[in-house]
């Protein structure tokens, strides 16, 4: 337990610096990133979402599940539609507005546009922390060559939080909140990684035998973002490759981490 523990505050506060890092261009740039780079990242983002949701939790689960004698499909389905309903629902209940959107979406709220703002990362950010804290869980559990998958998974994720922390931080700035503001309203949107990841840990124990329903749970939930805000953003404006492109090279990417390291 105390090791898998240390593993995964480790990898979510290595994940959680990097929305940090993101958020610190607040300091250098005032003007949000060029529409064209901006497309870039999300489709990075994108396609490290897919290959993670796949190689680090929705194979693993199956695999355990075989393993326990029980036919892979029936948690790996039953887990993703959980995590999309979680995350639906997540999304119709929160008040929340998307960077560069101008109408807030979830119930109506008295909420600032600032804090709308940051509750829409911080709650896909949700999921992501879950899934790291799950894979280091697992890797404690089992073999050590699962930590090198896990790591690759903390990898990809640190990567596409680089430029998340930015897209918060960023559009503030240029609204007239103060660069100190704007940076720690941008990192603060990557602290529920640490928080489930570590929380995620410490149920472990008890989860064991749901595992591999929490594991597809997570990819459920991670896929739901993708197709809901990641790869649509990623096209908008004038028609270009750039997006997608982006998806397949966050993609490769993160295939490649996971097979290397693992």
């Amino acid at each position: 337990m105390q090791l898998s523990l240390l593993w995964a505050a480790g990898a979510t506060g290595f994940t959680f610096a990097m929305t940090a890092l993101g958020a610190a261009l607040v300091f250098f740039f005032r003007k949000e990133i060029r529409p064209q780079i901006q497309r870039l990242f999300l489709g990075f983002a994108a396609g490290v979402m897919i290959a993670a949701s796949v190689f680090s939790l929705l194979i693993p689960a199956i695999e355990q599940s075989e393993e326990a004698g029980i036919p892979g499909w029936i948690p790996a389905v039953g887990g993703f539609a959980l995590g999309v309903a979680f995350l639906m629902a997540m999304d119709a209940f929160l008040p929340h507005l998307h960077p560069g959107s101008e109408e807030a979406e979830g119930q109506a709220s008295s909420w600032k546009r600032t804090t709308l703002m940051v509750a829409a990362v911080t709650l896909h950010n949700i999921p992501e922390g879950m899934a790291v804290g799950l894979t280091f869980a697992l890797a404690a559990q089992q073999e050590p060559a699962n930590l090198s998958a896990a790591a690759a998974l903390a990898l990809g994720i640190g990567l596409q939080n680089f430029p998340e922390g930015a897209a918060v931080s960023l559009p503030m700035r240029r609204e007239g909140t103060p660069p100190g503001r704007a940076f720690l309203y941008g990192a603060f949107s990557g602290i529920v990684e640490p928080i489930f990841g570590i929380l995620i840990v410490l149920a472990a124990p008890v989860l064991q035998p749901l595992m591999p329903l929490l594991l597809s749970f997570a990819a459920g939930a991670m896929l739901y973002v993708v197709v809901e805000e990641l790869v649509p953003e990623a096209h908008l404006g004038d028609h270009s490759n750039t997006g997608t492109l982006s998806v397949m090279a966050g993609f490769l990417l993160m295939m490649l981490l996971d097979i290397a390291l693992g």
